[in-house]
């Protein structure tokens, strides 16, 4: 992204990576997981509140990519968003998000 501010969401410059992806797009996929159940992301004249459990998640490239893991292994035991479904998309193969196993607790 080189908007305006010349911000940068993968890394401070083109093809760097920040240090801390691996945490980051952790944290993108919890929060994720916790939106539809707390936001009001369908607000009408019919219905305003919390979207709710009844949802497909679109995960796009490994940015993503624990989404559907952190569905499987924390909510779904749980019984939150047991009838959820994901759609995983890779557009872009080449690039896979590795990291050191090391890193691995920042997950």
């Amino acid at each position: 992204v080189w908007g305006k501010t010349a911000s940068k969401i993968y890394g401070p410059t083109a093809g760097v990576d920040f240090m801390d992806n691996q945490l980051r797009f952790s944290l993108l996929c919890q929060a994720a997981l916790v939106a539809p159940r707390v936001l009001n992301l369908n607000s009408s004249k019919y219905f305003s509140g919390p979207y709710g459990e009844e949802v497909v998640f679109i995960a796009n490239d490994w940015h993503t990519a624990l989404l559907p893991c952190y569905l499987k292994a924390i909510y779904k035991p749980k019984g939150i968003y047991k009838t959820a479904k994901v759609a995983f998309c890779i557009h872009n193969i080449a690039y896979q998000g590795r990291f050191a196993f090391a890193d691995f607790a920042l997950l």
